[in-house]
């Protein structure tokens, strides 16, 4: 069979990683992120071109440029047509994978490079950023009047309603843990068991990063690690001690190049360098927490990764390397049910956001560049990525192999499908009043590692959900033993208890 000269293929990744903080000499997230482009194209074994057609940049936290992608493009020596920027989102980069391999085989684009970075370490340390001799973004002159305005070329998608952000029911730290105990209810296991189950897939997820050269920590946990609670692993977000947060104070950055088999074959990237993405799929849940129908299960990913493999012609069964997202334990366990996956498998390429390193919205690139090195290492095997953004809410998913695709890269949504699914209406104010049973909860802890605040999910009678918030330590340090799903309650209003 001929290969068709659209076929998308990505030739080359990099990732690089800075422990120095001193203000002096530790780079700057543009300029971490030219040492893994210059990677990508070292991989690629070609010399980086002078022009491509675009350069797009995951959105970063850690600092500000007037365009971050031309700033990239300038520090590489390359010019392009496009610079592109993307919103927040941990699936933006399988999103932008996606989105590149479409336009590739629809004509619109033949060489492209992806990237982003965070030095979010250095600015931990270093309090005041005035400090730090990095680019500054309000610098007026000449130069940088004549910088295009970055070209954001991914819809965004609001993640919060009015309620969530009234009540300050807004940070990953707060939701995921209220997902681990929906999970650990619905699959009826003890408090105990249930979190020597996190702690194990934990510790095997430490493991896989003691091998990783470009993560952060390299030192394998054993279970029993992960789950003491001790000043240097204290409990932040009940049942999450430190360790099993995402880990996003780290200086990383990641890199792909893009383009089609034509433009691949004119730049003499040797054939053993390929990696061909197979098919793709976006989704997201209903678009806010409040709505969902449950806090155990996420059809979007089921639905999303069944269309994604659907695509490729391939079951879950036939894929051997696997990266789920994994900012927190319940996104893991979330998406395995999700897709069909045991838990005891290897879930992760890299060791996940708690061990490689979570740089915001960029660590599914450092899986990608990962998964193109797994699969040069074992040519007849496929990959399989899912990436997440939100409160496991935003997902893209990605299929990848070393040979063409047999009917060229696929792209579907399965979006109409998941609107249709069973939704629930939140009441608020004072409609939110009564009798309700805790459905989902955590207990946010202080630095000093004491419960400090009670935040919940609970149902009415009818079925509709309503919010619990409440800095209260003494209400909080009631929900801190056994279990608290199933709890009855009675509600003031929305965010408020009468009595627990």
């Amino acid at each position: 069979m001929s290969l068709d000269p659209r076929t998308p293929v990505l030739i080359g990744a990099g990732q690089a990683l800075d422990r120095d903080t001193q203000p002096a000499t530790a780079k700057h997230p543009v300029a971490l992120m030219a040492e893994a482009v210059t990677a990508a194209f070292s991989d690629a074994a070609i010399t980086a071109p002078t022009q491509v057609d675009s350069v797009r940049v995951v959105r970063l936290l850690s600092w500000k440029y007037t365009n971050t992608a031309h700033a990239l493009a300038s520090a590489c020596g390359i010019t392009a047509k496009q610079y592109g920027t993307t919103p927040h989102g941990g699936n933006m980069p399988q999103s932008l994978v996606n989105l590149t391999a479409r336009q590739i085989a629809a004509g619109e684009v033949e060489l492209v490079v992806l990237a982003g970075g965070e030095c979010a370490r250095t600015r931990s340390v270093v309090k005041d950023a005035s400090a730090l001799p990095w680019p500054d973004p309000n610098t007026k002159t000449t130069d940088t009047e004549r910088v295009p305005a970055a070209e954001n070329i991914v819809e965004d998608l609001a993640l919060l309603n009015d309620e969530e952000q009234r009540l300050g029911i807004m940070l990953p730290v707060q939701h995921y843990p209220m997902f681990e105990s929906a999970l650990r209810a619905a699959a009826g296991r003890s408090v105990t068991s249930h979190e020597r189950r996190i702690a194990e897939l934990w510790s095997r997820f430490s493991a896989v990063a003691a091998s990783n050269p470009y993560a952060w920590l390299q030192t394998p946990l054993s279970a029993d690690q992960v789950l003491t609670v001790s000043p240097d692993n204290r409990m932040i977000g009940l049942p999450y001690r430190k360790v099993m947060n995402s880990n996003n104070q780290v200086n990383l950055a990641a890199a792909v190049v893009m383009c089609s088999a034509e433009r691949a074959m004119a730049l003499g990237v040797p054939r053993d360098r390929w990696v061909f993405p197979w098919a793709g799929a976006d989704c997201h849940e209903h678009q806010f927490v409040s709505n969902r129908w449950s806090f155990a299960e996420t059809p979007a990913i089921r639905l999303g990764g069944q269309r994604a493999l659907q695509l490729a012609g391939l079951g879950i069964d036939d894929i051997a390397q696997i990266d789920l997202y994994s900012c927190f334990p319940s996104a893991v366990q979330l998406g395995a049910a999700s897709l069909g996956l045991d838990l005891t498998r290897q879930l992760t390429l890299t060791g996940g956001l708690s061990f490689a390193g979570g740089p915001w919205n960029n660590y599914v690139m450092h899986a990608i560049a990962t998964a193109m090195m797994r699969l040069r290492e074992s040519p007849d095997d496929h990959a399989f990525i899912w990436a997440n953004g939100g409160y496991a809410t935003k997902h893209a998913f990605g299929v990848y192999a070393t040979t063409p695709p047999p009917n060229g890269f696929l792209h579907e949504s399965p979006q109409a499908a998941i609107d249709a699914l069973p939704a629930r209406q939140l009441a608020t104010g004072d409609d939110a009043r009564g009798a309700a049973t805790i459905e989902a909860y955590t207990v946010m802890h202080d630095r000093g590692g004491e419960p400090e605040r009670l935040i919940a999910a609970t149902l009415l009678a009818d079925g509709r959900r309503a919010w619990v918030n409440v800095a209260d330590a003494t209400v909080a340090r009631d929900f801190v033993t056994d279990e608290q799903v199933g709890r009855r309650v009675v509600l003031r209003r929305s965010g408020e208890l009468e009595s627990a």
